[in-house]
């Protein structure tokens, strides 16, 4: 068995460019964006991101210490079968202490493999991640890759990922029942998502991968890489490969080809998230696409033993912190962030020169460049997230209440004093104090039914707070 360290996020999009270079397959078509859902399921799907990936068929935890995994499998040495299991979490699962100069926080994972008639075979580590500022530890984003092989005989298996946050004793566990495949000649693997990928040999090498956990590609950014492997091939075969929208269009056909050396074949096919639509992706591995998909003329030479469909579903999204596959409800949920003529361009662009603009809107807004993530964007999500969750009232979502609105723009309160406790009827009133704006801001409930709104003193000593915070060139 075999174990691979944490990846920080940073180490893969400083590597990611060299793997880009790796041979890619043939041409692919690309068809016409489909639209999207509604702006409340966008909004209900951001807040409940791990509800989405459970139906995309990842790992997800369901405990305090929240993360999303994969698990792959690939031939090793002999007849076995190779189990890669890849979380992805963020820092801010944790509990961070300081350590130094920096901060730091250890966590324990334990993976385990349960097979009926067997005992279960259980692998754990104790590891640890040091971050440099306080800022760091909140970030929301995928910052922390966990890895883990384990050599398995094929079969069904149980697998569960137990992560302790060794901080505050707190857990996240997430169960899966999978299948070991055995790797006959002339067959391939299912697809595996990644973020880079050495190809190998031989089932004897160990295959150096760095996976994407989530199956998320952010739009107008990172290349999504889809692997493949072949095995034992005698002759020269090409394999379809299809990657089809959430409405069954295709998006991208292609073709591995195998030059039939008889060993392993690794193939990637690069998916830039410029020819895909927003939304779940799935990918479709196998002959059988081609049976209703082929160009004439076209025959694919497929030896026997490989004729399954083998797929795996992708999410392409503006990022993999919040989960929004919509553009135009993406510029709704910017109602409160600034920058509002930058919004309103996008709103009115072409679908043709959207990603161009999403691309200057999150460099332009982005406070460190030095990161990969844009912190800005990423505060202003979480506290809707917060936001929605918190303020919610009669028939009003709490991102969309006054008290949501404040929240979103300023953060907490330093003060706050509520009477409304106390009070059964109409009136009732909240008050919230930002001395560092040398603000003091009144909610009432006007009409007894739970419902705070702004005083129109206060509205208007808000909105004087907001023009001097955001971008001063738009005011």
């Amino acid at each position: 068995m075999h174990t691979t360290p944490p990846f920080p996020r940073r180490f893969v999009d400083r590597i990611l460019p060299f793997f880009l270079a790796l041979t890619a397959c043939g041409g692919w078509q690309r068809l016409n964006e489909t639209p999207g859902k509604t702006t409340e399921h966008e909004v209900t799907q951001m807040f409940d991101a791990n509800g989405l990936f459970a139906r995309l068929g990842r790992l997800v935890s369901s405990q305090d210490v929240q993360y999303v995994g994969s698990v792959a499998f690939v031939p090793g040495p002999h007849d076995s079968t190779v189990a890669i299991v890849a979380i992805s979490l963020a820092n801010r699962v944790f509990t961070f202490e300081r350590s130094g100069k920096g901060f730091g926080a250890r966590y324990r994972i334990e993976y385990e493999f349960a097979h009926a008639g067997s005992p279960p075979l259980i692998v754990g580590r104790d590891k640890s991640v040091l971050v440099g500022s306080f800022q760091e530890t909140m970030r929301t984003d995928e910052s922390i890759i966990e890895q883990q092989k384990v050599i398995l005989a094929p079969g069904e298996y149980q697998v569960s990922v137990r992560v302790r946050d060794l901080g505050n004793s707190q857990t996240g566990t997430a169960v899966q029942r999978v299948t070991a495949p055995a790797f006959v000649p002339a067959s391939y693997s299912a697809p595996v998502l990644a973020y880079s990928v050495h190809t190998r040999s031989s089932r004897d090498d160990s295959l150096a991968i760095v996976m994407n956990p989530r199956g998320t590609v952010a739009y107008g950014g990172d290349t999504l890489l889809v692997y493949v492997e072949g095995y034992g091939y005698s002759k020269p075969a090409d394999l379809p490969i299809e990657v089809r929208d959430e409405h069954d269009s295709l998006v991208i056909r292609s073709v591995m080809h195998f030059a039939g050396t008889g060993g392993v074949e690794g193939r990637i096919l690069r998916v830039v998230p410029e020819s895909a639509p927003l939304g779940q992706l799935e990918i479709l591995v196998g002959p059988d696409n081609a049976t209703h998909n082929a160009v004439p003329g076209n025959r694919f030479a497929i030896a026997p033993g490989g004729d399954a469909i083998h797929r795996t579903n992708a999410l392409v999204s503006f990022s993999s912190a919040w989960v929004v596959t919509n553009f135009d409800d993406l510029l709704s949920l910017l109602r409160y962030f600034g920058e509002n003529r930058r919004v309103e361009a996008m709103r009115r662009a072409k679908n043709s020169d959207r990603i161009a603009l999403w691309q200057e809107f999150y460099k332009a807004t982005d406070p460190n460049p030095a990161t990969p993530e844009n912190e800005a964007l990423d505060q202003y999500f979480s506290r809707i997230a917060v936001a929605n969750q918190r303020y919610r009232e009669t028939g009003f979502a709490g991102w969309r209440s006054d008290r949501g609105e404040v929240f979103i723009l300023l953060g907490d309160p330093d003060i706050v004093q509520d009477q409304s406790a106390q009070l059964q009827n109409a009136n009732r009133t909240i008050r919230w104090e930002y001395p560092n704006y040398r603000l003091f801001i009144y909610f009432q409930d006007i009409t007894g039914f739970g419902r705070f709104q702004l005083t129109p003193q206060s509205r208007s000593e808000f909105e004087r707070v907001r023009v001097r915070i955001q971008s001063p060139a738009e005011h």
